[in-house]
């Protein structure tokens, strides 16, 4: 958490949410014909963890993909 009255940190923590919210609605849920709640939450599950994570590049992440990042921060640490 932030100090007390950073507005900034939390500002650039919801533009993150929304922006991801908006690319999974655009991206996958507007794109699908979902019966039932269960189909939905495996529907969002798989396209996060083979979509999203491994292929989408992010701009807040210098263009690299979820899983490049975390392996490149990884390294770092180990090294």
């Amino acid at each position: 958490m932030s100090k007390k009255g950073n507005c900034w940190e939390d500002a650039i923590a919801s533009k993150v949410a929304e922006s991801f919210f908006k690319t999974l609605k655009v991206e996958h849920v507007y794109r699908q014909h979902i019966q039932t709640k269960q189909q939905t939450e495996i529907g969002i599950f798989q396209w996060i963890e083979t979509w999203y994570n491994r292929n989408r590049r992010h701009s807040a992440l210098g263009k690299l993909t979820i899983c490049e990042f975390n392996n490149l921060n990884n390294i770092k640490k180990v090294a």
